[in-house]
């Protein structure tokens, strides 16, 4: 079975996210980027069905600038078998992504593609979805646990009452939540084994994708700073500041 596991490269998480002067984005100059969390778990879940003995190929595949290269070697390193870049300097939104990430899936014919619920810089939650409705496979979303079986997968996913087990035919698409796994460290001999994995580049053009933008960003802002709370005295005027001040009553 191959699996296709689509990674984005997102600011590491690490770091404090600060918007430019004009407040048109996110700014990201001299930045430390690193692969999407939730993609990393995605990964982590392809290489444990290797090791299972349940998938034969891991194809990760990246949309984006030239940079996502690095994000690629990462998940080589992690134990991925090649990689592929969808390379263009335009603004992808989760659509486009969906679509190049269909494109792809037509052309590498896998039978279960993963991806990271979500990604952290603009928190969608959008492109699994769509990859499954654009390919008429079936979905398993906010996975916490994934078993494969002969033609189909059951997928434990995590709802706001508790628990829901799902089973899907294969090809199905599933995208990862933070309990499906924690992805292992990796070790310097697998970096210096990803630079020898094949790692092939097309475009969009190439892919025949329209990723023209369809929405516009009108602004970007912090959120307002929190102010300092205060002491009261009894339960008497804590109502009437709930109700005269913070006007919640």
């Amino acid at each position: 079975m191959k699996v296709l596991v689509a990674v984005k490269r997102v600011v590491d998480y690490n770091v404090k996210v600060r918007v430019k002067a004009d407040g048109s984005d996110v700014d990201v100059a001299n930045v430390k980027m690193s692969m999407n969390p939730f993609d990393e778990i995605a990964v982590e879940e392809a290489v444990r069905l290797k090791e299972a003995g349940k998938a034969s190929e891991i194809v990760v595949v990246s949309m984006g600038v030239k940079q996502c290269e690095e994000t690629l070697r990462t998940a080589l390193a992690m134990g991925a078998d090649r990689a592929i870049l969808v390379e263009t300097d335009t603004e992808l939104q989760p659509l486009a992504v969906a679509k190049l990430l269909k494109a792809v899936a037509d052309k590498e014919q896998p039978q279960l593609v993963i991806v990271g619920k979500q990604a952290i810089d603009d928190d969608a939650n959008q492109t699994g979805q769509m990859a499954a409705a654009l390919l008429g496979w079936a979905q398993g979303t906010f996975a916490s646990k994934v078993d494969i079986a002969a033609e189909t997968v059951d997928v434990i996913r995590e709802i706001d009452g508790g628990l829901e087990t799902v089973k899907l035919r294969l090809p199905a698409v599933v995208t990862s939540d933070l309990r499906l796994n924690e992805p292992r460290f990796i070790k310097l001999p697998n970096i210096m084994a990803a630079k020898k994995k094949p790692l092939d580049k097309t475009s969009p053009a190439d892919l025949g994708v329209d990723v023209t933008p369809r929405l516009k960003t009108l602004k970007v802002a912090e959120p307002a700073k929190r102010s300092a709370g205060i002491k009261v005295a009894n339960a008497a005027e804590l109502v009437a500041k709930l109700k005269n001040d913070a006007k919640v009553l």
